[in-house]
Formats: structure tokens, sequence, C-alpha cells
């Protein structure tokens, strides 16, 4: 039986859901004995470590999980689960770790984006059972801003690169601890759980000193989920963000099933964008929670959410912050949430007063689960101009001309699934939402939404070169070609589809055969 230290943040429940399907028992720890109790305890951390720490301090956790951790019985930390071990971070100055391992916690110094958000590699240091079965090429998933340093190097069981070496797992006797994410890294992280569960005798391995790893770029699968007239949920997909043909929602499959099989064919990440209107308030919103539950039962790569992530007040007059209803979503599966509409509200206000206020879902999301858990969908559409000097937005010169001839364009965002334009542009909204806490922006196209004529090149590197975290690319895949285009001709670092994947024309596996060795890609799924 698995103890899990479930301290009430972020997605717990893959983890729940890996060990339960390699046959595992799970309890969750529901007070300081439980911890003392365990034969076996599994620790995973999402968010910020200064909030963490509180929690466990709070909680009287601290003192219980060090008693454990010097029995040397079998602990496996998780992302925060690792840095915990150490004695402070960088992300919370003031604030001790735990202690157990001599050394710090350091924020990435990288003109890469931070975020580290991806697949990487690692490279083994030393011999552990843990590691049992790996071939030390295989992809594992990362989403981190700071990394550890551990004061003795003997500690050390994997390093990763990422602008600079860091180190991606240590293991000292029993205790073992990953920064990457088992329950999201497919196949080779479910084989991590498996040797944690069933330790054997160590496989020989073979060192590597030498070898860089690389991030890998992504393949993102959407799914586009709402009622039909039936009120059935259904995938469905728009041209130009209009999803009705001859009057009916199109229905491109039911969404557990399309993500379950898109997770096969080796999707590095599945989007659920939930276009239904709310009835009253999401968290009543049942069936969109549901699918986020079964998904995770058999999807073990990340799962972000997107639609009606604010604040509410329901029909009883109670009003329910943006961040108790992020955490539902969390809790019921979801690896990230995606703040749409409500962004560019946010970024307005911003501009209004020039300070942050605290209070937008933003801040509030990010600084409980950490900016890697916040992502900006952000829905702009071309207005031509003849100068940059017409407009007070950022304007960029532009090979694709306007109807009369216009050499300039900004890039105005939308709200209400697209209807309605504001007066803020994408660029300008993505470095409001870097500076208020977001940690991903996925930046679509009105323009080339359902056109399969490739990705707004011009519109991704002028927001990709306004901000230091990273940027999905969507809209107007059409082809493999355009995922290499997008990949050589921005820093994007995930590309994300949907049509071409409902409708079967570009299999994923297709795409990643067609970008092997032209990329550096995960090569689960290639064909």
């Amino acid at each position: 039986m698995i103890t899990l230290l479930d301290y009430g943040a972020g997605n717990v429940r893959s983890v729940v859901n890996a060990i339960e399907k390699l046959g595992g028992g799970v309890c969750t720890a529901a007070g300081p004995d439980d911890i003392r109790r365990a034969e076996k305890l599994v620790f995973p951390g999402v968010g910020n470590f200064g909030s963490m720490m509180r929690v466990l301090f709070d909680k009287g956790y601290v003192e219980p999980l060090l008693e454990y951790l010097r029995t040397d019985k079998p602990f496996l930390g998780i992302c925060l689960g690792l840095q915990a071990l150490f004695e402070k971070s960088d992300e919370a100055p003031g604030i001790p770790g735990l202690g157990f391992i001599p050394g710090t916690v350091k924020r990435f110094e990288t003109e890469l984006s931070v975020p580290h958000i991806g697949w990487n590699g690692v490279r083994i240091q030393k011999q552990s059972s843990l590691l049992n079965n790996l071939a030390e090429d295989e992809k594992l998933y990362f989403v981190h801003s700071y990394h550890v340093v551990p004061k003795d190097p003997k500690v050390i069981l994997t390093l990763s690169d990422y602008g600079e070496t860091f180190v991606s797992s240590i293991r000292c006797g029993n205790i073992a601890a990953t920064q990457f994410h088992p329950e999201k890294s497919g196949a080779a992280g479910l084989a991590v759980f498996k040797n944690f569960l069933y330790p054997g005798p160590e496989s020989a391995i073979q060192l590597r000193e030498t070898r860089k790893t690389g991030l890998a770029k992504r393949i993102v699968a959407c799914l586009d989920v709402r009622a039909n007239d039936a009120g059935d949920l259904v995938v469905t997909k728009g041209d130009q963000y209009d999803v009705r043909e001859n009057g009916e929602v199109r229905n491109l499959g039911k969404p557990v099933e399309l993500a379950r099989d898109y997770y096969e064919q080796g999707a590095d990440e599945i989007t659920f964008l939930n276009i239904t209107g709310f009835r009253d308030f999401p968290l009543e919103d049942i069936p969109m929670l549901e699918v986020l539950r079964q998904t995770s039962k058999h999807v073990f790569v990340p799962l972000t959410i997107g639609g009606g992530i604010r604040s509410y007040t329901d029909a009883n007059g109670r009003t329910w912050t943006s961040l108790e209803v992020a955490a539902e979503y969390f809790r019921s599966g979801a690896d990230k949430i995606s703040i749409g509409s409500d962004a560019v509200y946010i970024a307005e206000q911003y501009l209004k007063t020039g300070q942050k206020s605290g209070a937008s879902a933003i801040e509030q999301i990010s600084s409980v689960y950490g900016s890697q858990a916040v992502v900006i969908s952000i829905d702009p559409r071309r207005v031509y101009v003849n100068s940059q000097e017409e407009v007070p937005h950022k304007a960029f010169r532009t090979d694709i001309t306007g109807p009369q001839g216009e050499p300039f364009c900004w890039f105005q965002c939308t709200v209400r699934g697209g209807r309605e334009g504001r007066s803020v542009d994408a660029v300008t909204l993505a470095e409001i939402c870097e500076e208020l806490g977001a940690g991903e922006i996925l930046l679509n196209s009105i323009d080339r939404d359902g056109t399969n004529s490739g990705f707004d090149i011009e519109l991704i590197n002028a927001v990709a070169e306004a901000v230091s975290i990273p940027v999905i690319a969507s809209s107007g895949a059409g082809c493999e070609e355009h995922f290499l285009e997008v990949f050589t001709r921005t820093n994007a670092e995930a590309a994300l589809a949907a049509g071409i994947f409902h409708r079967r024309q570009v299999p994923v596996g297709k795409v990643k055969k067609f970008l092997s060795n032209k990329v550096e890609i995960r090569q689960e799924g290639i064909l």
C-alpha cells in the first residue's frame, strides 16, 4: 500500500491513477500519524515552494515527514516533492525547506523560456533500480522554473540540460525524488512508478557522461468540447470559430475516447477547451469535470482545461473565487488551466491602473499553483493599417498585405469566442499576462482557424519575441510541413492542432514521423 502525501495543491489524481493502473493501492495521509505509519510514501508537489512549506508546517507534517525520511523507508518525491527536501529556495526567501538534503533550490538562469516546460531527456549518473528498463534516450515531462543544487554530488541520480545543466533526480538510500513528473511521462514515467512499487535488482546501465539532453518540440491535440443541441458533450471544430454546419453543432467524437486515442498515438499534451456556455456556475458543470476524471485514468501526459475559470456568484448568492474554481479542475485531473476572454479584461484593467491588483485569476492561481499552471489563450485577428503611427497599438510590417494593400497590421484581441474585438493587441496582452504570473501562451489566430493554410508565422514571432515564457502555436495546421515550418521559423515550443487530427487527415504519429531527424521530438507515437 502506497501512502500519498497530498497537501492540497495541484493534480494528484494522475499520480493515484498511475499507481492504481500498475496494480498498487493508494491511501491518502489524513494526518501526521499516517505519515509515520507509512511503509512507502509518495509526495507529489505542484506550485509555489513557499505556499507548499506553509501548508506542511500548518498541518503539522514537517516533523513526521522528517522522521519518516530518517528511517530510510521508500520515498518518492515529485517536482516540489524533490525541492522540499532541500534547505531553501530562491522562490520563497526566508521560508525554510525540510533541510533533509543539504543544498538550495535555484531559478534557471538562461535566455531560454522559463518555465522549462516539456519533454526532456536525462543522463543517468549512477545505478538505481528506480531507472530499470530505461534506455536513457526516453523523454520525460518537466514543468518548473527552479532546480535543486545539492552540496553533495553523490546524491545526484540524473542530470538534464536546459540552457544549463541541472539535477533532474536524486537518490540517497531509499529516498528518491524526481524533478520530472512520472505520472505525466507516458510509458517511461509508468516504468519509473513500476520500479518504485516493485523494486528489483539494479539493471546494468551504460553511463554516458557527456551526452547533452534536449527539449522536444511538443505536438498538442486540442479538443473543443461543447454541448450539442441534444445536451451531450461532443468534440467539435469551427471554421473561423463557427462550429455549426447545416444548422447543427459538428460532432467529431466523444471527448474521453478521442483524448485516449490521441495519447496512444503519441500526442505530447491534450488540451480541452470547454466552449459550452455555463448554465449557472462552472463547479456545477459536472460533465466537464467528469471528462477530466475519466481521461486522467488512461492518459498519462499533461492535460490542460480552458473555459469558465473565473470568479462567480452562484444562484444561492455565494461567491466562488477563480482560485476555488481552478482548484476543482486541478483535483479532477487537469495539470494546467487556460484563461481566455477574462485575460483580456484583466489586461485592460491593468492598463488603466498600471498596477497589479493581486485579485485577478492569473495572480491568484499562479501564486498557489505556480506560473506553469496558468496558460493564457489569446484569440487575435489581423487589423490592417497603412503605418505604425496610425494606431496606438503594436503594429508590424507584414508580407501578407491588407485588402487595400495596407503594409502594416496589428493583432487585435477578441473575446466571446472571437465575436467581439477589444482595444488591446496580442503582444501587449502576452506581456501583461507574463508580468501578472502566467507561465505559457496559447496563441490562436482567427484568420487561420480552419483554413489548413498554415500557422501565422508573423503573429507567432511577434509574440514569442516579446515574452520569455513558452508559446504554443495554434490555428491553421493542414499538413506535416506546417509543423516543421512553425518549429524552424519561430521560437514556438509547441504546436497545437484539432481539425486535421479529428478528421484523421494527418494523424499525430505521421506528424512525428515527418519531424523525426529534423527537429527534437519525443519518439513515442512515430508510426
